[in-house]
This record gives structure tokens, C-alpha cells and sequence, in this order.
């Protein structure tokens, strides 16, 4: 049986006609499903300015924000992220995420979901 070698994959940031909503706020465009990847999943998503959604996950993910700003965990331990930061987000972390501007961030989730 022939076996295909491991090999780099490019995706893209763009949110396309593939996009998944949340509600009227959020986008999350299809980027390295847990079907291609067993360890990891990866997406990009869009945040409208205002718009929020609730942390915990069974999953850790480390968030690259790619333009706007989020706010993300609860109160006082909440910090804020810009364009050209990145956010590691542990699995069961408490509070929310929310839209400080309109907001493009590519998200990396281990184990894959």
C-alpha cells in the first residue's frame, strides 16, 4: 500500500463562502479539520465589533489576531488583544471572548474538534 509522505499545506485568512455563523456576529471559515489532522484544527474567524461568545471548551487554542482587538476571560484576569498578538486560550478558561472592533483571527485547537 502506498503511503502519502507528510507535506506543508497553505491555507487562507479570508472568509469565504464556506463561512459558518454564530448567530449574526461570528464567522468561522473551514481551515485543517479533524478529518486532515488528527492533533490539531485550524480556522479562521471574524468578530463583528460588539459581538461575544462564552470561553469554556474541552480544548486548548491558540488565537493569532490578524486585524481589530478582543477582550478574552473573565473579569479582572480578562486581557486584551491587537492586531499582531496572539492569545493562548487553556481548555476550560472561564468567561468570554468579545469584539473590541471588528476583529480576523486565525485559531489553532488541540486536540482537533
Amino acid at each position: 500500500m502506498d503511503v502519502t509522505p507528510p507535506q506543508a499545506r497553505r491555507f487562507s485568512s479570508t472568509i469565504g463562502d464556506d463561512a459558518i455563523r454564530f448567530g449574526d456576529r461570528i464567522l468561522i471559515a473551514p481551515g485543517l479539520g479533524k478529518e486532515a489532522s488528527r492533533s490539531m484544527s485550524a480556522y479562521t474567524s471574524f468578530l463583528y465589533a460588539g459581538a461575544w461568545a462564552d470561553l469554556p471548551a474541552s480544548y486548548a487554542e491558540i488565537w493569532v489576531v490578524l486585524s481589530g482587538a478582543l477582550r478574552v476571560g473573565a473579569g479582572s484576569d480578562a486581557v486584551t488583544v491587537h492586531a499582531g498578538d496572539f492569545v493562548h486560550v487553556p481548555e476550560q478558561t472561564p468567561g468570554v471572548v468579545e469584539a473590541i472592533e471588528d476583529t480576523t483571527m486565525v485559531c489553532v485547537s488541540v486536540p482537533a474538534h
